[in-house]
């Protein structure tokens, strides 16, 4: 379970990045501050 204050769970998951879409992991932002912003229902064509 996540929690504030502790370590984020490592995931995977489709980002779209310069023009592109590709898989990320939160790893490979390891050591750096990031920024994870969630919005439902975007591209989904609804």
């Amino acid at each position: 379970m996540v929690q504030i204050g502790k370590k984020a769970p490592d995931f995977e998951a489709p980002a779209f990045y310069e023009g592109t879409f590709k898989q990320i992991k939160l790893s490979d932002y390891l050591g750096k501050w990031v920024l994870l912003c969630f919005y439902p229902g975007d591209f989904t064509f609804v």
